[in-house]
């Protein structure tokens, strides 16, 4: 049973999916095309950034999708556990 804003939400989540591979396939190019250690490492840090940003858009997303159907206790919850998600992979 589908509810409303449901299929834009997936929509918006499959497009931010989809960009993010494309940033990752460019950077993947990139890499390549520089050929040395430590340029690489750079383009990589900078995917280090965008991935938690990623995470964070398509959880809003589906969060937004879901805010008519699940409990606001329930929306915090999954809230909290991105945020569980994003402290945990800080260096």
């Amino acid at each position: 049973m589908t509810y409303p804003g449901e299929e834009a939400a997936v929509r918006g989540m499959a497009l931010v999916r989809f960009i993010s591979a494309s940033i990752e396939f460019t950077a993947a190019m990139l890499i390549l095309r520089l050929g040395r250690v430590e340029p690489a490492l750079r383009v990589n840090a900078v995917l280090g950034l965008i991935g938690p940003t990623i995470l964070v858009l398509v959880t809003g997303l589906g969060i937004v999708g879901l805010a008519g159907k699940v409990s606001p206790g329930k929306l915090s919850l999954i809230f909290f556990g991105v945020l569980l998600i994003l402290a945990g992979t800080v260096r």
